[in-house]
């Protein structure tokens, strides 16, 4: 199968079986997205819908959290991973959108990665799920998935994986394509034990082919 073949194959499962993809996160405002995807970085998304309706409750804008104070909003997300470099970064994100931004979310990942806590991946996922642009958040799950299927080949960081990506997924789909790769890596192709059983993929995917042959070659 050609890479051609082989992202077209898993496009084309994807979008007849989960054609609208959504974020697991929460929200009901960009703003709120913005906070709750800084607060996700290295932690759940099941942890951070936990804490996140406290937090939007007593803080339901950039101008009321860049009033905050940090041992109140450090007490808020304390069972978060980090939380207090995150208290930090969502007092200082908060503002910076109130100082340069009036009070709204950046539509660009340049401006948003001037954002405390804000990175390329945080970024791509603002602009793709707020904004509909073409980008692609790469977290662990879309590294891993999509190099075990084969998607990507010797990406050695997730920069070089976004650019594959991106390079090979129809413009169109990019946006929902990061959804379905993350959902993917986390109920099917998990990192420790890949449920390769359940997997749809296993016709064209590298790490299944490898797997099997490993087998094969030892009995």
């Amino acid at each position: 199968m050609t890479t051609k073949e082989r992202y077209s194959f898993v496009i084309d499962y994807f979008l007849k079986n989960n054609p609208t993809p959504q974020t697991e996160l929460n929200y009901n405002s960009p703003f709120e997205l913005l906070v709750a995807v800084v607060l996700s970085a290295q932690c759940t998304d099941k942890r951070v819908n936990l804490v996140t309706p406290a937090l939007f409750t007593k803080y339901k804008s950039s101008k009321e959290l860049a009033a905050a104070n940090f041992e109140d909003i450090f007490y808020l997300i304390k069972s978060i991973s980090y939380p207090n470099n995150k208290a930090k970064h969502l007092i200082g994100l908060s503002q910076k959108i109130e100082k340069d931004f009036n009070g709204s979310i950046p539509n660009t990942i340049e401006d948003l990665q001037t954002l405390p806590g804000v990175g390329r991946k945080t970024a791509n996922v603002i602009v793709s799920v707020l904004f509909n642009q073409a980008a692609m958040a790469v977290d662990t799950h879309v590294f891993r998935v999509s190099a075990r299927i084969g998607l990507t080949k010797q990406a050695k960081t997730p920069l070089a994986c976004e650019q594959q990506l991106t390079k090979h997924i129809p413009q169109n789909y990019i946006a929902i394509a990061h959804h379905w790769l993350i959902l993917h890596g986390r109920y099917v192709c998990l990192a420790r034990q890949p449920k390769c059983n359940e997997c749809p993929f296993t016709t064209c995917c590298l790490f299944y082919k490898r797997i099997n042959q490993s087998k094969l070659s030892s009995m």
